[in-house]
């Protein structure tokens, strides 16, 4: 067997296998990384061109990121640069196919850009537009999502570039409206590749704050490139998850940063920012007159009014003469007193002489007024029988034979009499009146 492959087969497989005693030799570490590295697929990157140095067929060229302070050289042939329409300028920004080379010999790792195209303002734009859609299918434009302003924020945190016009604006023009009103200031990049983290920072550390009642993000005008932090999607999530209400104030009226439509309230200039954030101490004393006078007016017209009816009810006869209701009922009661005692009256007149038409009529049926008038009831003599004894009534004259013992009462009282037997028919006379 060969030395070389006795060598070879005695080698750790993978890296995790080496050790001091059993080392990879350099060139295999060499070897394997070039072979890695030659596998990763070449990768389109968007970034801002702050070098190029042509050197002969080659041209070196360094790509700083666009939100973040991350820079990348990398080299590329003169040829793929002339095929552009317009030569490529520092500041300039471009997407870029790079792919990772590694040179064996020297252990050295280098980007090579394989194609280059600058990126246009209508490249931008319709990548804002692509972003807009996307986050306004997710909701986070949404009116519901939007928190209301206070009134008359105590304190007010702001966001705006040092020392820049959009921060004095703010900060004169609140001052006029609400000379109380205070401010919570950081300042930062608005533009450049360190305007996004800072940005963020500042609104993170201000949410934070209870004291603060509103944040505005204030910028002046500039280009679509200069804007172009405020249409950062880490930037709007960020203005969205805020629990504070945010005001977003960038560039002008024609400006519209993706900011403007998470954003609670889109003001469009950082003077208009400052407007309409705190309320003008003039108008607000002017409508407290008038609502201290709309108050007074309605106060005046309840108490005119009830005045009115105080009047109205004093004039009504029942409370300028008090005692006329007492009289009133007097007389009613002495009224119906009086025909309380005739009807009283006149029921027992009427009840007396009821009384005294059935004392006639039971006088009128009694045996007395029979025997008054004439008639006589006689009865059979019992011999030795004690007063109060039952005796027969005579009803015929075979009841009273000749010579039967008699008692007969009249109306003045009893006497005996004794029978001499029955009469013919013929002679009887009647014995009433």
């Amino acid at each position: 067997m060969p030395e070389d492959v006795q060598a070879a087969t005695t080698l750790p497989a993978t890296a995790a296998q080496t050790s001091p005693d059993n080392p990879w030799p350099l060139q295999l570490l060499s070897q394997k990384l070039k072979m890695h590295i030659d596998r990763a697929p070449s990768a389109w990157v968007e970034g801002q061109v702050i070098e190029l140095n042509r050197r002969g067929s080659n041209a070196y060229l360094t790509l700083r990121d666009i939100d973040a302070e991350i820079s990348l050289p990398a080299s590329v042939w003169t040829t793929v640069l002339d095929r552009q329409d317009a030569p490529l300028e520092r500041g300039s920004r471009v997407v870029a196919l790079l792919k990772a080379e590694f040179w064996l010999k020297t252990g050295r790792l280098s980007m090579s850009v394989k194609d280059i195209r600058p990126v246009g303002l209508g490249d931008l734009l319709a990548r804002i537009e692509r972003l807009r859609q996307a986050l306004a299918a997710e909701g986070l434009f949404a009116d519901a999502r939007k928190k209301r302003l206070p009134l008359l924020p105590h304190r007010i945190g702001l966001i705006t570039g040092r020392d820049s016009d959009a921060k004095k604006d703010v900060l004169r023009n609140a001052a006029l409206r609400w000379p109380a009103v205070e401010f919570e200031v950081r300042e930062v990049a608005v533009q450049g590749n360190t305007a996004v983290a800072q940005v963020i920072a500042a609104l993170r550390e201000l949410d934070a704050r209870p004291e603060v009642d509103v944040i505005v993000i204030a910028r002046g005008g500039g280009s679509l490139e200069d804007l172009l932090p405020f249409s950062n999607e880490e930037l709007i999530r960020a203005v969205a998850g805020a629990a504070t209400p945010v005001v977003s104030a960038i560039g002008h009226e024609a400006d519209r940063p993706i900011l403007d439509d998470v954003a609670d309230l889109r003001a469009s200039t950082p003077t208009d920012a400052a407007k309409r954030i705190v309320p003008d101490v003039a108008e607000e004393l002017a409508r407290v007159r008038q609502a201290r006078d709309h108050l007074r007016r309605g106060v005046t017209r309840l108490v005119e009014r009830e005045v009115d009816r105080l009047a109205a009810l004093r004039s009504r006869p029942v409370l300028l003469s008090p005692d006329v209701m007492i009289t009133q009922r007097h007389d009613d009661v002495e009224r119906l007193k009086v025909r309380s005692h005739s009807a009283v009256s006149t029921a027992v007149v009427r009840a007396a002489d009821q009384l005294v038409h059935l004392k006639a009529q039971v006088r009128a049926l009694s045996p007395q007024k029979t025997l008054d008038r004439g008639y006589a009831v006689v009865q059979l003599a019992v011999a030795g029988a004690a007063p109060g004894t039952r005796r027969d009534v005579v009803r015929d004259p075979a009841q009273a034979p000749a010579g039967t013992d008699l008692t007969v009462r009249v109306a003045g009282g009893r006497f005996s009499a004794q029978s001499t037997g029955s009469e013919s028919t013929g002679s009887q006379e009647p014995a009433g009146d």
